[in-house]
C-alpha cells in the first residue's frame, strides 16, 4: 500500500518521467542549471556593476535593449540553421560565445566593449534565457520524449533551470560579498572576478554540449503513419504534407502552422514586452536601491523566491493532467502578475518581500505547461524553427522594456514601471485563455474519440 502511495506521488510530480528520459535529456537538463546558475550571478551584478563604472540608468537600460536586440539576431541565425547544421554543434558554439562575453566583461569597464560582447556573446540582462539555447533543447526534449511524459520533463527541466538562477545569485552574491569584506576588495574588482567565474561556467557548458550524442539531431522526415507525430494541426495541414519536402537549410512552416505561430507571437510579444519592463536585474536593483541591501542579502533574497518558483512548477505539470495546459498556464500565472504590480506600493521592505514572495509562487507555473502545449500544438519537423522565431519576438518585444524602466528610474519613476508590467501580463493571460482554450478542447475531444474507437 505504502510502495503504491509513493509511486503515484512519484509519478504525479514527474519523477518516474524524468528518471527513465533518455541520457541526452538529463544531459540538456544539467546544461540548463549551469547555463542558469551562470544568468542568475550574472544578473544579480549586472546593473550595480555599470553603475560602479559611473554609467547613467538611462544608458543601462539602454545596453540592456541593445544586448537584447543583439540577441535576437544572434538567436534567429542559430536556430533557423540549427537542425541543418547540427543542433549539438550550435548548442557548443553558443556555450564558447558565452565564455567569450564573460571574459570580456571581466577585463574591460568600456561601454562599448562591453555592450559589443553583450551583443555578439551571450550575457542575460534579466537572469532568463537568452541566446539560442532554449528554442533548440526544448525542440530535442520533445524530439526524445512521448508526448504523454512531455509535460513531466518539461517540468524538471523548468525546474533545474530556476533553481539554477537561484543558486547562482546566492552564490554570487555571498562571494562578492566576503571579496568586498574580508579581501578589502572593492566593488568593481569584486564583479569582474563573478564574470570570470561566469566564463569559467560557459566552458563547463561547452564540455556537456559536447558530450550529446547524434539522437538529438532531427530526423529526416517524419513517418507517415506514426500517430506520436501527429500534433493539434494534423487534420490541417492538407493533402501536400505526404510529399517529400525538398531539402533546404532553411525550414518552410506549413500555411496551417502560420495563423498559429501569429496569435502565439502577438500575445508572447504582450507577455515579453511586460517582462522587458521589470527584468530580474532591475528588480534586485529596485530593492537594493530603496531599502539599501548589500548582495549578500539580495542574493538570500532572491534565492528564496526562486527556489520557491522552482518547487511550484513540479505542481504545474499535476495540475496540468487535470486541467489542462491552457487553464493551468493562465489560472497559475494571472496571480503572479497582480502581485508584481504590487511590489513597488508597500514603502517597508516586508511588505516589498510579501509581494514578491507571492509573485514568485505562481510565476513559473506556466512554463511547463507552456512549453507541452506549444510542442503539442507545432508540427514536429516545425518545431525548432517555430520556436525559434517565437523566441525572437518575444526577445524583440522584451528589448523594448529595460530602456523605458531606465529613463522611469532615471525620472524617480520606478514604480510606474512595475505597474504596467503586471497589467500587461494579466492582459496576455486572458487572451491565451480566450484565443487557445478552444483548440486543447478539440485535440482532448479528438483523443476521446480515438480511445472509444479502439
Amino acid at each position: 500500500m505504502a510502495s503504491k502511495f509513493a509511486t503515484r506521488v512519484l509519478e504525479e510530480l514527474g519523477c518516474i518521467s524524468i528518471y527513465n528520459s533518455p541520457l541526452d535529456t538529463k544531459l540538456l537538463c544539467i546544461q540548463r542549471f549551469v547555463r542558469l546558475f551562470a544568468y542568475g550571478g550574472s544578473t544579480l551584478i549586472l546593473v550595480s556593476y555599470l553603475t560602479a563604472l559611473g554609467i547613467s540608468k538611462s544608458r543601462i537600460g539602454l545596453f540592456m535593449t541593445l544586448t537584447l536586440v543583439g540577441d535576437v539576431f544572434i538567436s534567429l541565425f542559430l536556430t533557423l540553421f540549427a537542425d541543418a547544421l547540427g543542433r549539438k554543434a550550435i548548442l557548443a558554439l553558443g556555450a564558447l560565445l558565452m565564455s567569450a562575453s564573460g571574459v570580456a566583461f571581466a577585463l574591460s569597464g568600456n561601454y562599448w566593449v562591453l555592450l559589443a560582447a553583450a551583443i555578439f556573446g551571450v550575457i542575460s540582462p534579466g537572469g532568463n534565457e537568452v541566446g539560442p539555447f532554449r528554442a533548440i533543447e526544448e525542440s530535442v526534449v520533445a524530439h526524445l520524449t512521448p508526448a504523454s511524459n512531455r509535460s513531466d520533463v518539461y517540468a524538471w527541466y523548468s525546474l533545474v533551470g530556476t533553481a539554477g538562477t537561484a543558486f547562482g545569485i546566492m552564490t554570487c552574491g555571498w562571494i562578492v560579498s566576503s571579496l568586498q569584506s574580508t579581501k578589502d576588495m572593492d566593488n568593481v574588482s569584486a564583479y569582474r572576478l563573478a564574470y570570470f567565474g561566469y566564463a569559467a561556467l560557459g566552458l563547463v557548458k561547452f564540455i556537456l554540449a559536447c558530450g550529446l550524442s547524434r539522437r538529438v539531431e532531427v530526423d529526416k522526415a517524419p513517418a507517415k503513419d506514426d500517430p506520436a507525430t501527429r500534433p493539434l494541426l494534423e487534420n490541417e495541414v492538407g493533402p501536400e504534407a505526404g510529399k517529400r519536402p525538398k531539402k533546404s537549410v532553411i525550414p518552410s512552416i506549413s500555411k496551417a502552422s502560420k495563423g498559429i505561430v501569429v496569435s502565439l507571437c502577438i500575445l508572447f510579444a504582450l507577455d515579453a514586452f511586460a517582462s522587458g519592463l521589470a527584468p530580474m536585474s532591475w528588480v534586485t536593483y529596485f530593492f537594493r536601491q530603496k531599502f539599501d541591501l548589500h548582495e549578500g542579502r539580495l542574493g538570500s533574497l532572491f534565492f528564496t523566491t526562486s527556489i520557491i518558483a522552482a518547487v511550484s512548477m513540479l505542481l504545474a505539470s499535476s495540475i496540468a493532467k487535470r486541467i489542462g495546459n491552457v487553464k493551468t498556464m493562465v489560472f497559475t500565472h494571472l496571480p503572479s502578475a497582480i502581485a508584481l504590480s504590487l511590489i513597488p506600493v508597500p514603502s517597508s521592505l516586508t511588505g516589498a518581500i510579501v509581494f514578491l514572495v507571492l509573485r514568485s509562487c505562481t510565476q513559473s507555473m506556466d512554463v511547463a505547461p507552456r512549453s507541452a502545449f506549444l510542442a503539442d500544438i507545432i508540427l514536429p519537423n516545425e518545431r525548432t524553427a517555430v520556436m525559434g522565431v517565437i523566441n525572437v519576438v518575444k526577445t524583440c518585444s522584451q528589448s523594448i522594456g529595460p530602456s523605458i524602466t531606465g529613463i522611469l528610474a532615471d525620472h524617480d519613476l520606478f514604480w510606474v514601471a512595475f505597474v504596467i508590467a503586471g497589467s500587461l501580463k494579466a492582459t496576455y493571460d486572458l487572451g491565451m485563455l480566450a484565443t487557445f482554450l478552444g483548440h486543447e478542447k478539440r485535440d482532448e475531444e479528438e483523443a476521446q474519440v480515438e480511445t472509444s474507437s479502439t
